[in-house]
């Protein structure tokens, strides 16, 4: 039984399988826009998300935790109040070997060993405190910041923390 429910893909032991050009059947990545709120703006106060050891982080994982981050700001700060950028992109192919997972499956099927598999979906591999979201607010909002990305904390899989940078 793993220590935490996300931990199937959290961890990697394999070379990198990123070269769609020759992998089909890739699904598309959940996270398709990684800007968020105002670009233009002037906000002084830059708060990150970062993970405290490295290891994967799934495409809907990284969906999940912007959907709760511009959620929690646009109801703080307005659509126009902040600005928030996803640094990881989702390379990073998973594959799966198919089971039957039907009843009595476990007497028919015990799978083959190092099995290849079949494209599942997309991580992204980070290491040691690199950035996961970076998130610009106005000053004196650092509080407001600070709660959304603890709230999206919740959301990876690995152990992350907020860290203020300006």
């Amino acid at each position: 039984m793993p220590d935490r429910p996300a931990s199937c893909y959290r961890y990697f032991d394999t070379p990198a399988y990123t070269r769609r050009k020759y992998i089909r059947g890739v699904p598309g990545s959940k996270i398709t826009k990684f800007d968020y709120g105002n670009p233009k703006g002037d906000f002084p106060v830059l708060v990150r998300l970062v993970p405290l050891e490295a290891g994967q982080i799934r495409h809907n994982a990284l969906e999940a935790a912007r959907v709760i981050v511009t959620k929690t700001m646009s109801v703080a700060l307005g659509d126009t109040g902040y600005y928030l950028k996803v640094r990881t992109y989702p390379h990073q192919v998973l594959r799966e070997n198919k089971m039957m997972a039907f009843a009595g499956a476990d007497r028919l099927q015990d799978g083959m060993r190092r099995s290849f598999g079949k494209p599942c979906g997309t991580a992204a591999r980070l290491d040691f405190l690199q950035p996961i979201i970076d998130l610009r607010v106005p000053a004196g909002k650092r509080k407001e910041a600070r709660d959304a990305l603890s709230l999206a904390c919740a959301k990876m899989p690995m152990p992350c923390r907020v860290v203020d940078v300006e």
